[in-house]
């Protein structure tokens, strides 16, 4: 590669290094990517009050519902361009981004659409609470105006990250978490202008992230450089993208889509719960940083050491990146658990509030380390080429038994949290159900055997 290329190869050099310098950009990114996901909760809950903040938290998991299919078949079609760049087939690599740019805006245009004019009767299907659901149609509705930027700047980071680059990512992230920052002080602390201008303030700080990362790809060196005049869909690459890409996006819209019902229960229990698990949640958001990065940075490295056909140092990076993420998880889990009501009073002083998240802290920081085996499992698999493995197991565990159990436990016992305990419930079944399949199929002593070429 060239030497000022941002691309980093994975198939050769230390395996940890390899791994930890790949994962640790992509830790920082994420937490300004939560930084400015949270600020809108922290800023609205101070400034606006419970029902404001409510309105916000009762739009999180609809948001993601709608969001996350398209996110995962841009984790999905990264995948190709690892194995690819890996590989060292470089007008395979070219052809791919040029495609999943072309789907990319296709996507987030429907995603407009979609997001639009059906927030209002979605919201009102999960039971949101009366009083605040003016306030959370509109959240959704400009959230979504800007979808075309959500989406593409998730396939565009989708791209830079299965090279190898999770540096430029990082620099974009921190530019539009400040940005959106500032204009929720400006809009909402200064102006007092509602829910409705935090929404605001993702939208734009969101298009800037996505633009600086188009501008980064048109100027990358020619191996995936992205010409705005060669974007199409190539059937064949299309076809390919989706095969990897579907799964994965499929399993974040199971997973949301079973979320979305424990909020509905959840809304059942008042503007008081909402409030107080919505700001739990943005701190969870926190606790899986860790999770997140690894199981990304496995699925980049089992990409293209897949491609360059290194199936035992493969194997090797897979061990160690699940042995961090479970160990640094754990770690943060107790933190959370330990802070959670000072934590949950920085969105709001209510002591309804605050007992509600502390409650539902205290029930699933501890088991963090299941979340953090899944996900991770989920990542090597991905870059394995075997998307369908972990889409099935989370539809099996994470929404027909979250589902099932909520759904019937609730009708006898009134306690959020019988809710609550869902989560560990069915981190524990996922993970269980990951170790059978590690330990007994050929997946660990057959890498060779799972390349997509």
């Amino acid at each position: 590669m060239d030497n000022h290329s941002s691309a980093t190869l994975m198939t050769s050099g230390p395996i940890w290094k390899r791994i930890i310098t790949f994962a640790i950009p992509l830790f920082f990114g994420n937490l300004f990517q939560q930084l400015y996901n949270t600020a809108d909760s922290l800023i609205v809950g101070n400034f606006l009050g419970s029902s404001a903040l409510a309105a916000v938290s009762s739009s999180g998991n609809l948001i993601f519902l709608l969001v996350g299919f398209f996110n995962g078949i841009a984790v999905g079609s990264g995948v190709v361009v690892a194995k690819y760049f890996g590989a060292g087939k470089f007008a395979m690599v070219r052809r791919a981004i040029h495609t999943i740019a072309a789907f990319g805006i296709l996507s987030g245009i429907v995603l407009t659409l979609v997001g639009i004019f059906a927030a209002p009767q979605i919201l009102i299907l999960m039971g949101t609470p009366e009083e605040v659901l003016p306030n959370s149609v509109t959240y959704f509705r400009i959230y979504f105006a800007g979808s075309l930027a959500f989406v593409m700047y998730n396939f565009l980071v989708g791209i830079l990250q299965s090279v190898g680059d999770s540096r430029h990512p990082l620099i974009y992230l921190m530019i539009s978490s400040v940005v959106n920052i500032v204009l929720d002080l400006i809009l909402v602390a200064g102006f007092h202008f509602g829910v409705g201008s935090a929404a605001l303030a993702t939208v734009i700080s969101q298009i800037i992230s996505a633009l600086l990362c188009l501008r980064q790809l048109l100027k990358s060196p020619e191996e995936y450089r992205l010409n705005m005049k060669k974007v199409r869909l190539d059937p064949i690459m299309l076809r390919h993208i989706i095969s990897n890409g579907l799964p994965a996006g499929l399993q974040n819209s199971i997973i949301s889509l079973a979320n979305v019902v424990v909020q509905s229960n959840i809304n059942k229990f008042g503007a008081m719960a909402v409030a107080g698990c919505g700001s739990y949640s943005k701190i969870e958001g926190f606790g899986f940083l860790p999770i997140t990065c690894f199981a990304l940075a496995l699925t980049t490295f089992i990409g293209q050491n897949l491609g360059a056909k290194e199936y035992d140092r493969a194997k090797k990076g897979a061990v160690f990146g699940v042995i961090c993420s479970l160990s640094i998880a754990e770690l943060v889990g107790i933190v959370i658990y330990i802070f959670s009501p000072y934590l949950i009073s920085g969105f709001n002083h209510s002591p309804e509030v605050i007992s509600y998240g502390t409650a539902q802290a205290h029930t699933v920081t501890l088991f963090y380390f299941l979340l953090a085996f899944s996900h991770c499992m989920a990542g090597i698999l991905r870059g394995a080429g075997k998307s369908a493995v972990p889409m099935f197991v989370m539809l099996v565990c994470w929404c027909i038994i979250r589902v099932s159990y909520i759904t019937v436990t609730v009708n006898f016992i009134h306690d959020i949290r019988v809710i609550f305990w869902a989560y560990p419930i069915t981190w524990c079944l996922s993970s269980v159900t990951f170790l059978i399949y590690f330990l007994k199929s050929d997946w660990l002593h057959g890498f060779e055997k799972k390349t997509a070429f």
